[in-house]
């Protein structure tokens, strides 16, 4: 296996298009990580710390944007508008036929001029965060109150800084290897791990030792059982039939159709944590309202979200559900039978039509339970050891440790790929 390895590394190094192209990931990572770093005026970094040990959704989001919301870089808000705009624009597929027409059916390059929507969607989201963000950390004390050309001023520098980081995303998918803003997401959470050990050895006590030991073997538990799911599939036989064409017999080949597990991977995390931070931001917000009632109402449901097992159980509803919508919309069994059917394929023992799509419709429905299952715990694990334990500092460790296996799985098997074509 290590031989295997190392040979690959060495192709990797001699083969000048795809060395480029890892080159160019690094360097798009570095300029990423520098600008993460460059903070806006004014900051009183103590309420800051509290307030995003505090918050649940603002503690990933520092994740996502590369520790750029813990120092309040022009980073600030990471690539979160542009996530926001692409689960708005999948919430659309559901409403407007038109669209679900362009992502599923269209090809290549009507997923193209999907996502170029998205983009533009960006830029309206962008400037609604920024402004959302300072007006919340204004009422936190963690900014100063801003006059209109300082609040237009940061407003600005903020939301460039996301479509920035948007489009160097996009630089890195076209040019690079993987997907750009998984990669930057990516950078992000590894960028935490060098402070994190620090304060983790800054504060090693030897009586926790047994608790440590017991951290260590839950992490190496999870992070096999993420790799696992990530990369189990059901495999659905299928047999194309014979065909003769002049003096040629066509078909009569056996293959599989792989269903993953995870079919939807890590969006449906991302898309709860998107629905629960509006309320949150909302009722933070109306929770200073000068009117009694509806400072009072808003002070409930902030202090009902603040509560980490009401929120640990309106996460794991909203991840599991969501898992089996973002599967519907990536799944379409109806127009996979189609196009089966068209092919001269169908599934041994299974009509082709209308029958074959009610199999796989069974099939996706048992197994993205398991799925659902498991992604919903997995998001609601580190609360539910913060609870147990006390220890804050896992708070977001679980869904991080998905991102990183799922992104790290994905250059891998793309990397494999380049260098098996260029070893044939």
């Amino acid at each position: 296996m290590w031989g295997a390895f190392i040979r690959k590394i060495k192709l990797v190094i001699e083969d000048e298009s795809l060395r480029s192209r890892v080159l160019f990931v690094l360097g798009a990572l570095i300029v990423f990580r520098l600008l993460a770093a460059i903070p806006i005026p004014g900051i009183n970094a103590a309420e800051l710390q509290n307030f995003l040990g505090g918050n649940q959704f603002l503690g990933l989001l520092n994740v996502f944007s590369g520790g750029g919301f813990s120092n309040l870089s022009i980073m600030m808000i990471g690539v979160a508008p542009y996530i926001t705009a692409a689960i708005i624009m999948q919430l659309s597929t559901v409403l407007f036929p038109k669209l679900k027409a362009m992502y599923q059916e269209e090809g290549d390059s009507g997923r193209q001029r999907f996502m170029q929507y998205a983009r533009y969607l960006t830029v309206p989201l962008a400037f609604i965060q920024a402004f959302g963000f300072l007006i919340l950390l204004q009422q936190n004390g963690i900014v100063p109150q801003l006059d209109f050309l300082h609040m237009l001023a940061n407003v600005m520098v903020i939301a460039s800084g996301a479509l920035l980081l948007m489009w160097i995303g996009e630089l890195i998918t076209e040019f690079g290897v993987g997907n750009g803003v998984s990669l930057l997401i990516f950078a992000g959470i590894v960028a935490a791990i060098p402070s994190a050990v620090a304060q983790f050895l800054f504060s090693f006590d030897i009586s926790q030792l047994p608790a440590y030991i017991g951290f260590a073997v839950v992490a190496a538990v999870i992070t096999a059982g993420v790799v696992f799911i990530t990369e189990s599939e059901r495999p659905i036989p299928v047999t194309y039939a014979r065909r003769v064409r002049g003096m040629k017999v066509l078909g009569g080949i056996s293959t599989y159709l792989p269903i993953r597990v995870n079919q939807a991977g890590v969006m449906p995390i991302i898309f709860a944590l998107s629905f629960l931070l509006f309320p949150q931001m909302i009722a933070t917000f109306l929770a200073q309202s000068p009117i009694p009632w509806l400072a009072g109402a808003a002070g409930a449901v902030a202090n009902a979200l603040g509560n980490n097992w009401v929120y640990g159980a309106l996460y794991f509803g909203l991840v599991f559900i969501f898992t089996y919508f973002y599967t519907a919309i990536t799944f379409e069994p109806n127009q996979i039978a189609k196009n089966l059917q068209k092919n001269g394929a169908f599934v041994p023992g299974v009509r082709p039509g209308g029958t074959t799509s009610e199999y796989l419709g069974n099939i996706i429905t048992r197994i993205t339970l398991v799925g659902a299952l498991f992604l919903g715990f997995l998001a609601v694990l580190p609360i539910i050891l913060q609870g147990i334990t006390g220890i804050t500092a896992v708070s977001i460790g679980g869904t991080a440790l998905l991102i990183v296996v799922s992104v790290v799985l994905d250059v891998v098997k793309k990397i494999d790929a380049q260098t098996s074509i260029r070893e044939y």
